[in-house]
């Protein structure tokens, strides 16, 4: 099921997406009563998703983040993979949906794409062992961990390197089931292929990380987990359109914009 978020006519509301989503042709949202977090009905009532405008499929309270969770990336930027999954957070201020524009930040010069996996929860969880890890999980999205290189390079804490406003698009919808283990993870930009990996690649599988997490912090509903980025991450420039594509879940795509 394909669990979309999105607004009309002023209204916010979530549908499930129904149609063939490789070509886009005649995608329709079935707007369902309620929220996704919790038993709900179809409405029966449908629009055509070329009549509303997507949002982030969901509006976390927390994105826990892990870095170098893929070796090859971890040697492209000179380290080593770490001994604990390396964790950090992005506020929900950080978080864009489809098509929303990435805004250059005054700060950096130097911006870097980084296509992800998102795990998105389903319900509140702490101390999950391993092997309710799936019962914790609504599903899957596409994410783009933009990240101020310079930035992260000067500074010891991540936060404005990698928390700044617009630099967590997700989108564009929740895929509640597809099996994440080993999808392709691709990143392009303006049609040119940059990032092409695969989560089976992963160093720390999400069972692994969604335990770490709860050791030390509650997650709620709508809470997402990114599970790092492949190799081959590099600039975005303003004018630049970056998308996200992950195997079995769908393209998010978002173009680079100059402040102001």
């Amino acid at each position: 099921m394909r669990i979309a978020r999105f607004s009309i006519d002023g209204n916010v509301a979530f549908g499930v997406v129904e149609g063939d989503a490789r070509n886009g042709d005649g995608l329709v949202l079935d707007i369902i009563k309620g929220h996704p977090f919790a038993e709900f009905e179809r409405s029966g009532r449908r629009i055509p998703l070329d009549k509303v405008r997507l949002l982030p499929p969901v509006l976390p309270n927390k994105v826990v983040a892990i870095g170098r969770n893929y070796a090859e990336h971890a040697a492209e930027l000179g380290h080593e993979v770490p001994e604990v999954p390396t964790a950090f957070f992005k506020p929900s201020t950080s978080v864009i949906g489809p098509d929303d524009p990435i805004v250059y930040p005054s700060f950096s010069r130097e911006v870097h794409h980084e296509a992800e996996l998102a795990v998105v929860i389903g319900r509140m969880c702490s101390q999950v062992p391993r092997e309710r890890v799936a019962d914790v999980i609504l599903g899957y999205t596409c994410a783009n961990d933009v990240t101020a290189r310079d930035v992260q390079r000067a500074e010891d804490q991540w936060a404005r390197a990698k928390g700044f406003d617009g630099s967590c698009p997700l989108g564009p919808w929740i895929v509640t089931d597809v099996d994440p283990s080993d999808l392709a993870v691709m990143c392009t930009v303006n049609g040119e292929q940059r990032q092409l990996g695969r989560t089976g690649q992963m160093v720390r599988s999400i069972e692994d990380l969604v335990v770490h997490i709860t050791e030390a912090m509650t997650l709620l509903p709508g809470d997402v987990i990114l599970t790092g980025t492949p190799a081959g991450v590099g600039p975005l420039n303003v004018g630049d359109e970056v998308a996200v594509t992950i195997e079995g879940i769908g393209t998010l795509t978002n173009k680079v914009i100059k402040r102001g």
